[in-house]
């Protein structure tokens, strides 16, 4: 079987977690995506087209996917935007230093001003207006804050969500690869249904034929040529259906990896054994709590939050700031003399009028809002890695059973065919039986995809993912 029993590498979130029907189970559908994620299924196509069907590994597709993965480029953009924000808020406490340069040509009217208008003596030596004349101003000025709670604190909020981002980053990393290990084991599983189907096809093909015999020689009756017929254009069916199912799975590999449109590849039935956690639940979960960067992101969160109320309450302190300029300023360039100016402003804030008010309940709003998701995600990982070893020790159990009853049902397709050519049973017996092969390789394909998928999930949930990823690849791709 082509899905052997090392089938792995990873699995989705704890939001969707592998359950492994006891049942013959239908192709994985795809993926059920919160709307908000649905990004993750796509890719950045890139390279061009051969006409060789060109081979993909796992690794090879995991390794593609994180460079061309919609919801990884997407992540990294977040991460650079966030980073841009926070050297806006940095710049609010650097100089800013502008250079201007200028020249005007004016001139005044002297009452504008008050000379010799509304009770101001007047100068009879002086025109009611002056100029036209030129002024021209080269100047450069600086201005630097030197103490301001709010915009420190502002500062220190933008650097908790860099590193939330970061972590958010690190997170879209690990759900990649976890789609993309996931997408290609239910592809190789697709795979191994298409052989299956073929083998009963082939195995329905060769009881046809010798029910046709049998009837030839007068053995049986022409109903049992017709049940198996039937049988045979059942078979067909499932096998056209399989195909179908694993092109459409292929498909999402391609899409995913970003693999230019149009590439033929093949899958590599081959895949690499994953270590095995070797712990128990408390000790996951708390392993997950200390490495899981999607936990670390939502506690980055709300230490931005904390500094963000901080930074509210820093507006009702008085803040310092110095403004200087230096220059020349004169008629013309070559007669103009050099000035400057240096003040020191403090601002001392009294009344406004209920922002403050209404930034700190925003902010005590936003603080519990990150703390509630922060409290969730810790729950949800303990419940993650506690699905994961329930699941684990389930699929373990399931593949041993699946395993044995292929064997059986093999067997007694085996003496069903030998009762039919012998007259002493009709086709109805050697029916069921290939229907119970069917229904047993069926089961042992899901009992290996979901005990692969409990592996991966385990590895998810204590939050190793890119670490076993990178062990696998043999250094730091």
């Amino acid at each position: 079987m082509r899905v052997a029993s090392s089938i792995v590498l990873l699995t989705f979130f704890a939001a969707f977690p592998a359950v492994v029907s006891a049942q013959p189970v239908a192709p994985p559908a795809p993926f059920a995506l919160p709307s908000s994620l649905t990004h993750f299924l796509g890719g950045v196509p890139e390279g061009t087209r051969t006409d060789a069907a060109v081979k993909i590994t796992l690794l090879d597709a995991i390794s593609r996917a994180l460079q061309h993965n919609l919801g990884v480029l997407l992540a990294d953009d977040a991460l650079g935007k966030s980073e841009g924000t926070r050297w806006r808020a940095l710049s609010e406490l650097l100089p800013n230093v502008n250079g201007r340069v200028s020249e005007m040509r004016q001139k005044l009217s002297l009452e504008a001003f008050g000379f010799g208008a509304g009770g101001v003596p007047s100068f009879p030596e002086l025109p009611p207006t002056v100029g036209p004349f030129n002024v021209f101003d080269a100047r450069v000025t600086l201005t630097q804050s030197v103490l301001d709670v709010g915009k420190l604190n502002d500062l220190r909020a933008e650097a908790h969500n860099v590193e939330a981002a970061r972590l958010t980053a690190a997170s879209a990393r690990d759900l990649v690869i976890n789609i993309a290990g996931n997408t290609y084991v239910a592809a190789l599983a697709a795979s191994a249904r298409v052989d299956a189907a073929k083998a009963q096809q082939q195995t329905a093909q060769a009881l046809f034929a010798q029910a046709q015999d049998l009837k030839q020689g007068g053995l049986i009756a022409g109903i049992d040529v017709l049940r198996s017929e039937v049988q045979l254009n059942v078979e067909t069916q499932r096998v056209t259906a399989a195909m179908n199912d694993f092109e459409k799975a292929k498909l999402t590999i391609a899409r995913l990896t970003g693999l230019p449109l149009g590439q033929a590849f093949d899958l590599d039935p081959n895949l690499p054994d994953l270590p095995m956690p070797d712990m128990s639940l408390d000790q996951a979960a708390d392993q997950a709590y200390r490495t899981r960067p999607d936990y670390q992101a939502a506690i980055e969160r709300v230490h931005a939050a904390e500094a963000a109320r901080r930074a509210a309450m820093g507006e009702a302190l008085p803040s310092v700031r110095v403004n200087a300029d230096y220059g020349e300023i004169g008629l013309t360039p070559g007669d103009a003399l050099a000035t400057y100016s240096l003040s020191g402003v403090v601002n001392i804030p009294i009344f406004q009028g209920g922002r403050l008010r209404g930034r700190l309940l925003e902010a005590d709003a936003e603080i519990r809002r990150r703390r509630a998701e922060a409290d969730d995600m810790k729950a949800s990982i303990y419940y993650e890695v506690k699905t994961a070893f329930l699941d684990l020790q389930a699929s373990t159990q399931q593949l041993q059973v699946a395993t044995k009853a292929r064997e059986l049902a093999a067997q007694q397709l085996t003496q069903a065919r030998d009762r039919f050519a012998a007259g002493i049973a009709s086709n109805i017996e050697v029916i069921q039986a290939q229907e119970a092969v069917a229904l047993a390789a069926q089961q042992v394909i899901a009992a290996n995809y979901g005990h692969g998928l409990a592996k991966g999930a385990l590895i998810r949930g204590i939050g190793s993912t890119e670490a076993t990823i990178r062990q696998l690849l043999g250094g730091g791709r």
